[in-house]
């Protein structure tokens, strides 16, 4: 029985593999054969940028357990910290695939060291003081990226830390031919765009075997139990904290790497991009589709991100039909006939593979 429960995991984790292969596939035609329009076409780096947002946040969320409204923080880090890193080997690294992937490492590890020092406070907190500090601390992650002035020349980075506001780009002393790449409260500007639907795709597959497969292990089991019983899983000698902190690091070091590949998209970005509502907006997509549910996330990432842009014809009334959608979609997935039908077919879908499998 272990066994075949086992065998219908790996199948599925299989399953979401293809899943994701066949729609890079699809897409990638559409595009090439401009079947898709330039709108559509903008949308695809974004969209996998939200989706390993969507699933790592999941992570948090769904598998730990954990509310956390900070995560458009992390999501900045990766995201200057790609840019600054991409725009200042510009000359070193003239292969841009070579410093997109190394943009989206750095962006992944300086939002996983993050990730470690606002866990330290933070995780001996649970429940809604755990929501209200991580949304606390994505702030202050955004207003201390505002506050930077980052330029770079032959001698190496020029980083101004500009809290009074009475600095500009010119105190940062360039020698000829230098640039500067992040102007503080402007952000950052004439970035070169180098990232691609490719490299999001490739990103996505990353997201999806690193979180599927600590699901799966001794380690994401533990995890797990320290969801659905913290006490239990501290009386058996799980190291609740460490487990927490796993997650939590995981988690944030993915929406790094998102962040570096969403910030090299755009030749102009500010930090306020990376605010609240963006944390919100994230967290609308793990919710829909379900907590725990990767798959679910994908999913409800790519209908909900690609809906406002498929009612723009509806002009001033596509955000209202948007909320009506949403609203809607939330009261039928938390219909109790909805989830009574939807489990006794996956029970029955269950017991014929199972009967199949023994036969």
């Amino acid at each position: 029985m272990n066994i075949t429960k086992k065998s219908n995991k790996v199948r599925s984790d299989l399953l979401t593999y293809a899943g994701v292969m066949l729609a890079f596939i699809v897409l990638t035609l559409l595009k090439n054969n401009g079947v898709l329009n330039r709108s559509m076409t903008g949308l695809l780096v974004p969209i996998c940028c939200y989706i390993v947002m969507a699933v790592s946040l999941n992570l948090t969320v769904g598998i730990l357990g954990d509310l956390s409204l900070g995560h458009a923080g992390f999501m900045s880090v990766g995201a200057f910290t790609g840019i600054i890193t991409a725009m200042s080997l510009a000359d070193a690294i003239p292969s841009v695939a070579l410093r997109l992937a190394l943009a989206m490492v750095v962006g992944a590890f300086f939002a996983a060291i993050m990730g470690f020092l606002i866990g330290i406070p933070v995780l001996r907190l649970k429940g809604d003081y755990l929501a209200i500090v991580t949304l606390a601390f994505g702030e202050i992650i955004k207003e201390l990226i505002t506050c930077l002035i980052v330029g770079s020349d032959s001698n190496g980075l020029h980083i101004i830390f500009n809290v009074t506001g009475s600095k500009s780009a010119n105190d940062l002393n360039l020698a000829e031919g230098g640039r500067i790449i992040i102007k503080g409260a402007q952000g950052a500007t004439g970035t070169q765009t180098i990232a691609t639907f490719t490299a999001g795709f490739i990103l996505i597959m990353i997201t999806l075997v690193i979180v599927q497969n600590l699901i799966r292990s001794r380690h994401g089991r533990a995890i797990m139990a320290v969801r659905d019983n913290r006490i239990a899983a501290e009386s058996v000698g799980i190291p609740v904290t460490r487990y927490r902190m796993m997650a939590f690091v995981t988690s944030a070091a993915l929406a790094g790497a998102a962040g570096a590949l969403f910030g090299l998209n755009y030749s102009n970005l500010a930090a306020a991009k990376f605010d609240f509502n963006t944390s919100i907006l994230v967290l609308v997509f793990v919710v829909l589709g379900g907590l725990g549910n990767i798959w679910g996330s994908i999913l409800a990432t790519v209908v909900l991100y690609v809906l406002p842009e498929a009612l723009r014809s509806f002009a001033n009334y596509r955000m209202l039909i948007y909320a009506i959608v949403l609203i809607l979609v939330m009261l039928a997935t938390n219909n109790p006939i909805l989830k009574s039908a939807v489990a006794n077919f996956r029970q029955r879908f269950q017991k014929n593979k199972e009967e199949v499998t023994e036969q």
